[in-house]
């Protein structure tokens, strides 16, 4: 008989491979995110750390949507802003929250930031999310709330205090405005994205049905513990990153 063991990330001899590795995760994350309806306005980024230039990022480029998008789109910046690698344009006056938080965040390899329906209406209410189910218990006492959103996506200071209120935190509420998360590979912050956005929506339906019930303070957060890791976060994400490989392979090109 052979045990049961929980799959791990890659690791990797040669910079290219990982390079490649992050790049094909990433494209394969821009599909999944126009699958699930995520790709709406110009705004939306994922972006992921160079291996090797770790000041630098990868991310997509503006007028490409996101169902479109192939290895070959992606866009290597650095931390000002300039176009590295690539042949086409970013979206500079977004970009600038995903650089600080990579600046600030060693640990942080990815970050999202979509303008999703129901993160955006549960932002409206500026208020943590309850643990209302396992799903939610991930972001148990691990996310946090902006609550001074201005709407200038250039004033640097809004930025920073962003990334402030963010901490050390997967996930932050932006009030008024979306959701915004951060992981150890581009797999994990999607995942968690996406769970937030579930999230998101099952508790604006439980609390329009009625009074939820929460999930108690130690239940709540032992299933943290279980299922809030950087390695769960990611092993959620491989089948959706294998169907679009599937379903779309010229993404890899």
């Amino acid at each position: 008989m052979r045990k049961l063991e929980q799959p791990l990330p890659p690791v990797f001899e040669r910079i290219e491979d990982e390079r490649l590795y992050r790049k094909q995760h990433l494209a394969a994350a821009f599909r999944l995110f126009a699958k699930l309806g995520f790709n709406e306005s110009l705004d939306g980024h994922i972006t992921v750390r160079d291996p090797e230039l770790t000041d630098h990022f990868w991310i997509n480029p503006q007028g490409i949507d996101f169902s479109e998008i192939r290895v070959s789109h992606l866009i290597l910046v650095n931390h000002n802003g300039d176009v590295v690698q690539g042949e086409l344009g970013v979206n500079r006056d977004t970009f600038g929250v995903h650089s600080y938080i990579l600046q600030a965040r060693p640990d942080a390899i990815a970050t999202v930031h979509t303008h999703s329906i129901y993160g955006k209406a549960w932002s409206c209410l500026g208020r943590p999310l309850e643990p209302l189910n396992q799903d939610a218990c991930a972001f148990y006492e691990d996310h946090s709330v902006f609550d001074d959103y201005t709407g200038d996506l250039l004033d640097i200071n809004e930025t920073k205090r962003i990334v402030e209120i963010l901490g050390h935190h997967k996930a932050i509420i932006l009030r008024n405005h979306g959701m915004l998360t951060v992981g150890r590979s581009v797999d994990e912050a999607c995942w968690w994205f996406m769970n937030l956005e579930r999230s998101s929506q099952a508790q604006l339906l439980a609390e329009a049905a009625g009074k939820p019930k929460i999930i108690g303070h130690e239940t709540a957060r032992l299933t943290h513990i279980h299922l809030g890791t950087p390695v769960n976060g990611w092993c959620c994400f491989q089948q959706f990153y294998n169907r679009m490989v599937r379903e779309q392979p010229d993404l890899l090109d």
